[in-house]
Order: C-alpha cells, then structure tokens, then sequence
C-alpha cells in the first residue's frame, strides 16, 4: 500500500520518512494555505491511504492569523478528506489536545466536550469537523507535547538554555503527556495498516506519552539525562504570560487506541533517550 504523507518538514513527517516506504509531500508540491490545490493533488496523487502531517502549528501567531490557521488547519483538510472519502482512501489525521479547554485533572476520553482555549485549537477543531463530514474512512489521532530532534521543540529548547545557564524557571502547573514524533510516526502507520483492512475502526483517538508529568519535571529529566546541572525552579502559568492561553491539564485517555489498534502509550522517557542519541548529547 502505498502511503502519501502530506508534509514534509515538520517533527512527525520526518520521522515518517526516516521509516521509508512513504512518499512525503510539503508545500512546494501541495500548499495547504490553498484548498483547491489540496483537493487537486489529492485527486491525482496514487496512494492506497493518506497521512496528514501538515499543520499550521505556530500557537501564539495563530492569534493574528486565524484566518490563515483556520485555511490550513480547517479548510484545506476538509477539502482532502473529501477527497479521500470519494476515492474510498483511508485518511490519518494528526490533531490535538488544544481543541479541548484544559479544565479539570482526570484525562480526557475521546468523546470529551471540547472547547479550544485559542485560535489555534479551534483551527485544528475545524480540520476534524471536516473530516467527521466527509464521511470517509479516517482516523484523527490527537496528540500532545511533540518532541524530536528535529525542528523546534520542548527538549531542544531546554537543551540549549541548560547549556547557557545554571537555573531555569519552568510552568509547572501545565500537565500532560510528552510525546515522541517518532512513537508518532509509528502509530500512524500500524494504524493506517489497519484501517486499511478494517475500516470499522473508523473515529477519533488519543495518543500520547506517558507518565503524565509537567513541564518543569519533563525539564529536570532532560537535564538528568543530559547531565546537565541545571537548577529547574517551578512557576505557574501567570508568571510565563504567551499571546496564546495554554490548557492546564493536557492528560488524554488513550485506553481505545490500544483497545482498538494495540498501541500502548510511548515512555516519553525512553523517547527522550532516543533523542538524545540522535543529538549526540
């Protein structure tokens, strides 16, 4: 089955390509700012199932460009799985847990009330909207805290601060499962397998690292693995003010990701030791 991943350059699509047998498509070949040129390639495309892993994915920027966000994010994914549903192509769709509001602390389950806190996460409701509407064979796999040693990212970031100071302040009142772009990458394709075989498997699913920790503690265990003797302060949210208001609890229920596709949450710290390796630290 040949499968086309449409982005090229981001966290999951590199990972993606790192695992061969995709053919991997970014915006010189498709811009996803223009949904009739999506719907377009997707036509004509050969592919025995999609997997998109391009995104408008700039949280804070988004604020000023929603109408952009929203093309990328919402419009142009529409116009793909409709496409792919009238080709019959299964469509694995990679979303995320802004589109819920961040309230509470148990994690959320996949049929959870949503309520995105900022213009990014209602984009990325848009997207999944579309795809429910289109009617065709699909899995939106909602992610969480990305990270890779690729691109710009939580870990690359705490790495090269740790470097050039003795003591950092971290938000330690945002929770959440880490998640490696390469476990990522993984799930799309066993599930892309499978959905292909199945398409009763067709719906919305969460998947992300476990232990659920926040971001200072996912900071100390950089830095301990890094051996980096960087002091981590904890503080809250108020104190880190962004354009963008960030969910508080990020903990997703991903019990139907295994129970459907046998895919257990990734040990965002082996993922991180991976990491690691692939940077040399």
């Amino acid at each position: 089955m040949r499968l086309v991943v449409f982005g090229k350059s981001g966290q999951v699509a590199t990972e993606l390509q790192r695992r061969g047998d995709v053919d991997a498509f970014g915006r010189e070949s498709v811009d996803f700012s223009d949904p009739g040129a999506v719907a377009r390639f997707a036509e004509t495309v050969e592919a025995g199932a999609f997997i998109n892993a391009a995104a408008y994915t700039a949280v804070d920027k988004a604020e000023t460009e929603e109408a952009l966000a929203n093309t990328v994010n919402g419009t142009s994914v529409a116009a793909l799985a409709k496409v792919a549903a009238e080709r019959g192509l299964p469509l694995i769709h990679i979303s995320t847990d802004y589109v819920f509001d961040g309230a509470g602390t148990a994690p959320f389950p996949v049929d959870a009330p949503t309520g995105p806190l900022g213009a990014y996460g209602r984009s990325k409701l848009l997207g999944e909207e579309g795809i429910r509407a289109a009617g065709g064979p699909h899995a939106i796999l909602r992610t969480s805290w990305v990270v890779s040693a690729h691109g710009n990212n939580f870990v690359k970031t705490m790495l090269r601060l740790g470097t050039e100071r003795d003591a950092l302040t971290v938000v330690a009142d945002q929770v959440g499962g880490p998640t490696p772009a390469a476990a990522i990458a993984d799930a799309c394709l066993a599930i892309a397998a499978q959905l292909a075989g199945d398409t009763g498997l067709t719906g919305t699913y969460h998947f992300s690292g476990a232990p659920d920790v926040s971001w200072a503690d996912f900071a100390r265990e950089i830095f301990r693995q890094a051996d980096l003797g960087c002091a981590v302060t904890d503080i809250p949210t108020t104190a880190y003010p962004t354009p963008a208001r960030r969910p508080l609890n990020s903990q997703m229920d991903c019990g139907a990701t295994e129970a459907a596709f046998g895919l257990p949450r990734p040990d965002w710290r082996a993922g991180l030791a991976d990491i690691l390796d692939d940077l040399n630290v």
